[in-house]
């Protein structure tokens, strides 16, 4: 991941471009082309991503009361498959796709945020979400994604809190109270952002879920704020101004706009 300017943007009704990277709809699958490197080593990173939805969310759900921050599961129950060049790797399984959309920095809005999405037998997904705004009180939803019926709420599981991050960061998820929440593995592990596989009783299905912590306090301080650029790059490019015609047109005193 790189982080870039507007002018590396382009877009429109079916695609979406970020530099050398792309995303493309075709009306029956999104197609995700990733041309990167990583941060450090600088090693490249090419590869194809494809997602099969089951089903479409055609709308997004406001989180907490505010209505400032919303999230879109838009394909929560879909079959993925990931071909990689640079490095050389292939995998193909079950998998989501969903956005997070606010009207101000996701920081402003919440201090902390735990979520986790599991497979359950027959295709459905349920995701889990506990959210800590910055005002009003905590928030808690577990949703169930059926592609052969209506997305709907379900009851909330008893919450686990799960070991501390090696960053020492506190997590927690929701699982059925009789039974003991396993990490398997953890992706990402920074001081303010883990990602983790865990095994787990849900609804008394025995499933695997992924799994994040947000902290939003620590995304916020200065430390933080100067480490990122070390883990996720910033190109910066010059923009090419207009041309303008000489004579410039004078303009009135105090308006500093492009004439």
């Amino acid at each position: 991941m790189t982080e870039r300017g507007e002018e590396c943007l382009h877009r429109d009704r079916s695609s979406l471009a970020i530099g050398p990277s792309s995303l493309h709809w075709d009306g029956e699958k999104l197609t995700i082309d990733i041309v990167e490197t990583t941060p450090w080593l600088r090693r490249k990173v090419r590869g194809r991503v494809s997602v099969y939805p089951h089903a479409l969310v055609d709308r997004p759900l406001a989180l907490g009361r505010s209505e400032r921050h919303f999230w879109w599961p838009m394909a929560p129950c879909a079959h993925v498959e990931a071909q990689f060049d640079d490095p050389d790797l292939s995998w193909s399984g079950t998998g989501y796709l969903d956005i997070n959309i606010g009207a101000e920095p996701i920081e402003n809005g919440f201090a902390h945020w735990d979520w986790a999405r599991a497979t359950m037998p027959g295709g459905r997904t349920v995701v889990l979400y506990d959210l800590l705004p910055r005002e009003g009180a905590p928030a808690s939803l577990a949703v169930q994604f059926d592609p052969a019926a209506e997305v709907r709420e379900v009851d909330l599981p008893a919450p686990q809190d799960l070991p501390p991050t090696w960053w020492l960061m506190g997590r927690r998820t929701r699982a059925d109270r009789d039974a003991r929440v396993k990490v398997r593995h953890t992706f990402e592990d920074t001081p303010f952002y883990a990602r983790s596989a865990l095994e787990m009783k849900l609804f008394g299905e025995q499933v695997e879920a992924m799994h994040e912590s947000l902290s939003l306090d620590r995304l916020r301080s200065p430390l933080v704020q100067f480490m990122l650029p070390y883990r996720m790059p910033r190109t910066a490019q010059r923009r090419t101004l207009p041309r303008v015609p000489w004579p410039i047109r004078s303009r009135p005193a105090g308006d500093d706009r492009w004439e």
